[in-house]
């Protein structure tokens, strides 16, 4: 079932060649631009009490300052969709290159921005509304930067590959969590508090902005997809508004994408960014050794994408899905249960989760080829960014809500997500991809 590896399209015109040094430079540069992109996107968290402190009136109660910066954090999440949709709707149109090459320019120049902005001190209001904006824009750019990365490497990617080249992209971007935690680590080693304060905190940002124009530049040298080409060619890109197909046609693929990534947002969301504060705060466990065990599970969750990416050419996807996604169920119960356990357990546990978590890398295995190329970016990004923007946003009130009725509730959240993913791995449509009606139908 060829379709079963590989997007249709110029890709499939050979299935059985070997990854070449294009392709290793391909996909080393889309890797490199979505772990800059995505350490830009989630290092303002790391900042967000310094961020706070700075940019609201100095009066303002700390709760309230703390509310409105992460107001403007969650900003970003909700700007994604319609970034998404715009960024994916013109690279079905004009190409897959030029809207991978913007979305990684307009995260770097907010993130650069964020590094210069004046203080609430020097222009009062206009602070954090310049904040704000920039944020938005942030959004947005991420909304069409992961979708993007999976269309373009997966539409260059040779079939018996295409699940580790996925799977390895996916490792760089969720490398953009595990760089902004090391960054964080430097500068609070390097810096006192009040340095920090005074102009140390700009430095992050100022780092990620330039370092992600460096990637828009190295982004010039990398070639349109095989894929887009052949439609250009056929005069099959730009003929429909790619949305109006989406919503009439591939209603499935669009429930199929929302379903995983409720599964993939759970997985980062609770275990990898919401659980270190619910280790200090449940089990008193110190931060240092918090945060020592979570940077070691990023490290086994990056390792684990490229695994079971890699897995799913050997196995098939319906298999390494059921085995991925049921393991974290798994794993997930021995971590929360183990605890607070000692230290060597808390790390070895954490990265064991962090392992099977790094099964979401087959959302994108399964989600590029759910939809047809001429509206692929399309459907990809509306269903991902959408599901995102809503399970992403609810997930950690859902859990930090239930933990006040039963500590194990990460746990179980995170069990019944891996449940539904190992099931949805039956669904013909994970396993095959989209499949054009014969010729003699209606």
């Amino acid at each position: 079932m060829t379709s079963q590896t590989f997007p249709q399209g110029a890709a499939a015109a050979a299935p059985a060649r070997a990854l070449t040094r294009g392709d290793y430079k391909t996909l080393g540069l889309s890797a490199l631009g979505g772990t800059l992109e995505f350490y830009d996107f989630v290092v303002f968290v790391f900042f967000a009490n310094v961020i706070g402190s700075l940019f609201f009136p100095a009066e303002m109660p700390d709760w309230l300052r703390q509310l409105q910066t992460l107001g403007i954090f969650a900003a970003g999440y909700l700007a994604r969709p319609l970034g998404g949709i715009l960024i994916a709707h013109f690279g079905d149109i004009l190409g897959r290159k030029k809207m991978f090459t913007l979305s990684i320019f307009l995260m770097a120049v907010p993130t650069l921005v964020i590094g210069m902005l004046p203080t609430y001190a020097s222009i009062g209001i206009a602070a954090p509304l310049l904040l704000l904006l920039m944020r938005v824009l942030q959004g947005a750019a991420i909304g069409g930067e992961m979708p993007g990365a999976w269309v373009f490497v997966a539409e260059h990617a040779p079939a018996r590959h295409y699940g580790f080249a996925i799977g390895a992209l996916t490792s760089g971007i969720t490398g953009g969590i595990f760089l902004g935690s090391i960054i964080g680590v430097w500068l609070n080693s390097s810096y006192s508090a009040t340095e920090i304060r005074d102009w140390a905190w700009r430095i992050p940002f100022i780092l990620g902005g330039a370092f992600g124009l460096v990637s828009v530049y190295l982004r010039r040298f990398l070639h349109e997809t095989p894929v887009f080409q052949e439609l250009q060619a056929r005069k099959e890109a730009g003929r429909e508004l790619p949305i109006k197909t989406i919503l009439r046609e591939h209603r499935a693929a669009c429930v199929l994408v929302a379903l995983m990534t409720w599964v993939l947002s759970t997985a980062i969301v609770v275990v990898v960014l919401f659980t270190p504060a619910y280790l200090q705060k449940v089990f008193h466990i110190d931060p240092a050794s918090a945060m020592k065990a979570n940077a070691l599970a990023t490290v086994t969750l990056t390792l684990g994408c490229v695994f079971w990416g890699w897995l799913s050419d050997r196995l098939g996807t319906r298999v390494v899905m059921v085995l991925g996604w049921l393991g974290m169920s798994a794993t997930a119960y021995v971590f929360y249960l183990g605890l607070p356990g000692t230290d060597a357990s808390l790390l070895w546990s954490y990265a064991l989760v962090g392992f099977f978590v790094g099964s979401i890398s087959l959302l994108p295995v399964v989600g590029v080829r759910a939809f047809p190329a001429p509206v692929r970016f399309t459907g990809l990004s509306f269903a991902y960014n959408m599901a995102y923007a809503v399970f992403g946003g609810l997930t950690p009130m859902l859990v930090s809500v239930w933990q006040q009725t039963d500590v194990m509730a990460p746990a179980h959240y995170v069990a019944a997500m891996g449940i539904l993913g190992a099931v949805l791995g039956f669904w013909p449509l994970a396993s095959t991809g989209w499949q054009p009606k014969p010729t003699s139908g209606r």
